[in-house]
């Protein structure tokens, strides 16, 4: 017989009941609803804290039962005959409020910008690239989402040699219903193997295309960028093959020079708008570099064993022959590349939170 676990076990959760109330009584405030921002980032911690106090109400609704059970099962066996399957429901409402505890990424709830890049394979890497990018928005379009072109540079056959798209969550969401919850698995190098169509042999080759996923930042404020740590080049746009698609140099390209890197952006019609798209896509890469420099320094901090920061990792093959697909971090392998590319990516992402969960969970016991 298994003994119920006391309120003393879950001490922790007192305090994120208190913030849970305390969060409800300011959204209850209209004059929180005039700072966009704020409700935002307020409703956000509501709906995470939600989870934790659902899981808390069911626990000890559980724990309460099978007490009750316990009491009266000397004078009805009835009662008597209950109590396992109390125990049994306490025991897994208890698991999953210990679940619910493990501390989340605080950019779950984050919208993203993912870049798909041509890599090894030449011009089959770039038509690979453009395979990917219609697998993502495929899958927004399953989940609900929002995506916008930012950037992107064809190829001469009408591939992609790169490609950056916003995806972005319709209204606020649970954070793990956010973007980022899903799509930071997503970051490394996919491989695909498939007899190219420049290939007149029927060989198969081997190529790559790299993904990077950064979580949007939601307030400029967030990530403060002296401009004069800038270096800001404005040159005309050009197209496949490097001819001019623009007669006006309308086309930025971004540098921030402390940390070197390099956004540019030729996608719009004006100066201005490709200016503040590239300020947008450079603000979530220095977020990320911020973020993966604290995670670096803290030797506290698990990292995760799917979600590495190493962009170089090769996470997943897309067999086209066999109509397979692996993932390499998690070991799950399917034999339905078809519908994955066309959006179907829900088990292959499952696969990877899982394992993450899975790791944190062992942390927490360690």
């Amino acid at each position: 017989m298994s003994t119920p676990v006391g309120p003393e076990a879950f001490a922790a959760v007192e305090p994120l009941l208190a913030e849970h109330a305390e969060i409800e009584q300011q959204l209850a405030d209209p004059a929180v609803h005039a700072d966009g921002d704020r409700a935002r980032t307020l409703g956000r911690r509501y709906a995470e804290l939600g989870r934790v106090v659902g899981a808390y109400r069911a626990w000890r609704a559980a724990e309460d039962d099978l007490g009750a059970a316990r009491e009266m099962a000397g004078e009805d066996e009835g009662f008597a005959a209950e109590v396992p399957g109390l125990e049994e429901a306490a025991t897994d409402a208890a698991e999953h409020l210990r679940r619910v505890l493990v501390p989340r990424d605080p950019d779950d709830a984050r919208d993203v910008i993912l870049e798909i890049k041509a890599g090894e394979g030449g011009e089959e890497s770039a038509l690979f690239a453009g395979d990917l990018l219609r697998m993502y928005l495929r899958y927004a379009e399953h989940r609900g989402w929002r995506t916008e072109i930012l950037e992107r540079t064809e190829s001469d056959l009408g591939g992609f040699k790169d490609v950056q798209v916003a995806v972005k969550a319709r209204r606020t969401v649970a954070p793990e219903d956010g973007v980022w919850a899903a799509l930071k698995y997503e970051g490394g190098v996919h491989r695909v193997q498939r007899v190219p169509v420049t290939e007149s042999q029927g060989r198969i080759h081997t190529s790559a295309v790299g993904v990077l996923v950064f979580p949007e930042v939601e307030d400029a404020g967030e990530v403060v960028i002296d401009p004069n740590d800038l270096r800001i080049d404005v040159y005309r746009s050009s197209g496949p093959g490097g001819q001019s698609v623009n007669t006006t140099d309308s086309a930025v390209r971004i540098t921030h020079v402390p940390t070197g890197i390099v956004v540019s952006m030729q996608n719009e019609k004006s100066q201005l708008q490709n200016r503040e798209q590239a300020m947008r896509v450079l603000r979530a890469r220095l977020l990320a570099a911020q973020q993966e420099e604290a995670a670096a320094a803290a030797n506290d901090i698990r990292r995760s064993q799917v979600r590495t920061v190493d962009r170089s990792e090769r996470i997943r093959t897309y067999n086209f022959p066999e109509n397979r697909i692996a993932d390499h971090r998690t070991g799950y392998k399917a034999y339905n590349l078809d519908t994955v590319l066309d959006g179907e990516l829900g088990p292959v992402i499952a696969s990877a939170i899982e394992a993450d969960e899975a790791a944190r969970l062992a942390g927490t016991s360690e």
